[in-house]
């Protein structure tokens, strides 16, 4: 393991506060990046994403892509948590939070609101995030890539209709641009450009793959640091001008993600799956895809709205929550078969 896995979490600590610091310092900046946007896709966080995940990318082979359907528990794990389990539960969570336990803390048109973005993340399941958190893992990135492309393809159909249940309204504008440049953008063309990399190395000899892959490695974690410093430096003013209400969001949003993870990965240990599969699979349904849910949180509500602000306390405390996921799949990786 190297520098940057070993002290990932002290890195990303690093990057939160220098993201706050640099959005107070210079707000203009990162205004003008916000701006740099293509239905709702910041173009900016989409190169710092394709850094992160194309080396995880070329390590795909397709000629094993084949062998998921060998083992489809892990597959049929994710699908259950991501659409039957994870979307009523985060409902539910944001019910007795704002409606019970934070009642005297927030007037009740807020609150509603706040329930409203929380459903939205609860509904977006991961699309980019998720290949970082299996590569942290070591899980198998075939079988990530297969779980990635069904959640995509169900998310077309399933995302509107289950937000339209579970917010009570019937008229669900889905920013479909938003939905499939994202998935172009942060699984498609990253994934065409490992399958030519990786052909192409292949073609050259055995060595050329292993090569790029640890001259690459590095990168990856870069990408991922960058692109944790520009969402903190969004959001900079927000965290500093409202933490009493950020404190109170994010409070039912961390139970909920290690509530689904302890579900899914007690789940994967019953169904008998190996780590590089149990992994990923019980992660996938831990992260959000936070875009989607900003997206549809803004055209539904407004910019200004608690819907957006719930959505943006998603992203905030996602990536601390899940390298502490990550810590806890890796030193558990002793109750699992090895593949």
């Amino acid at each position: 393991m190297g520098i940057f896995e070993r002290y990932l979490s002290l890195w990303v600590g690093l990057s939160i506060a220098l993201g706050v610091a640099l959005g107070l310092w210079q707000p203009q900046v990162f205004e003008v990046i916000a701006t740099l946007e293509v239905a709702s896709v910041n173009l900016v966080v989409a190169v710092f994403i394709w850094v992160m995940i194309y080396p995880m990318m070329v390590q795909i082979d397709f000629a094993a892509v084949k062998d998921v359907r060998k083992n489809p528990q892990g597959l049929i794990l994710t699908l259950v948590i991501n659409w039957l389990i994870k979307p009523f539960t985060m409902a539910a969570l944001g019910w007795l939070f704002f409606k019970v336990l934070f009642i005297d803390f927030v007037d009740p048109e807020s609150a509603q609101e706040y329930i409203a973005g929380m459903i939205l993340l609860g509904v977006a399941p991961c699309t980019a995030m998720v290949f970082v958190w299996s590569q942290l893992t070591k899980g198998d990135p075939n079988y990530t890539l297969v779980q990635v492309s069904v959640n995509d393809v169900i998310m077309v159909f399933a995302f509107a209709p289950i937000t339209a249940l579970l917010l009570g309204v019937s008229d669900i504008q889905v920013p479909w641009e938003t939905l499939l440049v994202s998935v172009v953008l942060y699984v498609l063309l990253p994934l065409i450009a490992g399958v030519i990399t990786r052909k192409k190395l292949n073609a050259k000899g055995s060595q050329g793959l292993g090569v790029l892959l640890s001259t690459l490695k590095p990168w990856s974690m870069v990408g991922l640091l960058a692109t944790v410093v520009l969402l903190f430096g969004f959001q900079a003013n927000t965290i500093v001008s409202q933490p009493q209400t950020i404190a109170l969001i994010a409070v039912p949003l961390v139970l909920q993600t290690y509530g689904i993870f302890i579900i899914a990965y007690l789940a994967a240990k019953w169904m008998k799956l190996p780590h590089n599969i149990a992994a990923p699979a019980s992660l996938i349904g831990t992260s959000n895809f936070f875009e989607l849910a900003v997206a549809v949180a803004i055209s539904l509500f407004g910019l200004h709205s608690g819907a957006a602000l719930a959505t943006v306390v998603g992203v905030l405390v996602e990536v601390p929550v899940m390298l502490s996921l990550v810590a806890i799949v890796n030193r558990s990786k002793n109750w699992f078969n090895q593949a």
